[in-house]
């Protein structure tokens, strides 16, 4: 099982050695650790974990946020494993086939970006959907930008593909709201394949 834990940690020498101990001693195998931020003395670093299944996810938050100055702000299941190059798949695949790229963005954009589901709307209308994701979705307000929101049950990145007049939405019911880091990636993901589809994209 993988699991990806976002901990927030003091910027200072030993920090993240304690934690990846604190994780080790949970029987966590540690693949990965992504740093998103650091600034104001802080750190906010993914770790991706192979779990053996002995501890749960509250054990985890219980063990790390016991420890001084040390937050977990998420703790949730993803698929995206360490030492692949899924953004290249995903590019390979659309410039191969771009009459299908909407398509395979969609359906891969959950997988990458550690989320449930996604899908691109036009008009209101529900172009093409991931599994898992909702016939229709009301997005109120589109934005022009790549934006984050939260909703009662639901984190969302809002991503405009405005050359092809479209919105793809990418949401994660479980785990932390999107970090800024994970906004910019799959913005310019978002980008590359929308300059790669074709003009009936649109």
């Amino acid at each position: 099982m993988l699991l990806r834990l976002r901990v927030s940690l003091p910027d200072r020498p030993g920090c993240l050695g304690q934690v990846a101990r604190a994780l080790g001693a949970l029987g966590a195998d540690i693949l990965q650790v992504t740093v998103l931020e650091r600034e104001a003395g802080r750190a906010v670093d993914d770790f991706t974990v192979s779990w053996p299944g002995a501890a749960t996810t509250d054990e985890v938050r219980d063990r790390l946020s016991g420890m001084p100055g040390v937050r977990v702000e998420g703790v949730w299941p993803t698929k995206d494993v360490p030492g692949a190059a899924p953004d290249y798949d995903l590019l390979m695949h659309v410039a191969a086939e771009p009459e299908r790229g909407l398509a395979t963005l969609v359906d891969a954009l959950p997988g990458l970006c550690g989320a449930e589901w996604s899908l691109a709307l036009s008009g209101g209308v529900v172009r093409h959907a991931s599994l898992a994701a909702p016939p229709s979705f009301d997005l109120s307000e589109p934005p022009l930008r790549a934006a984050t929101r939260v909703t009662e049950k639901l984190r969302l990145m809002l991503l405009p593909v405005a050359a092809h007049g479209l919105h793809v939405v990418v949401a994660r019911a479980d785990g932390p709201v999107f970090h800024r880091a994970e906004l910019d990636r799959a913005a310019r993901i978002v980008a590359v394949v929308s300059a790669l589809l074709p003009a009936s994209s649109s």
